[in-house]
């Protein structure tokens, strides 16, 4: 869960003006980790095998809400 809510809050830092909260939800299942904007699923932990790398989480969601943000050294490959 601190993965998570670090996670959250740094979502809601990055995207300040553009996203207006953060839902965290307990799995029933273990090992569940499923990210959605407006309803539409971008990650799935069981599909990818692996957690989220903050920078890639944040340039999945800025794909949904802000496709033209500049993220900066985020938006860099190989960070």
């Amino acid at each position: 869960m601190l993965r998570s809510a670090y996670m959250a809050q740094e979502l809601l830092t990055t995207f300040t003006g553009q996203i207006r909260g953060v839902t965290l939800v307990p799995a029933e299942t273990g090992g569940t980790f499923l990210v959605s904007v407006d309803e539409k699923l971008i990650f799935d932990r069981k599909d990818r095998q692996r957690f989220p790398e903050i920078k890639e989480l944040k340039r999945l969601v800025r794909d949904v809400v802000s496709p033209d943000m500049d993220l900066g050294h985020t938006d860099r490959h190989g960070d």
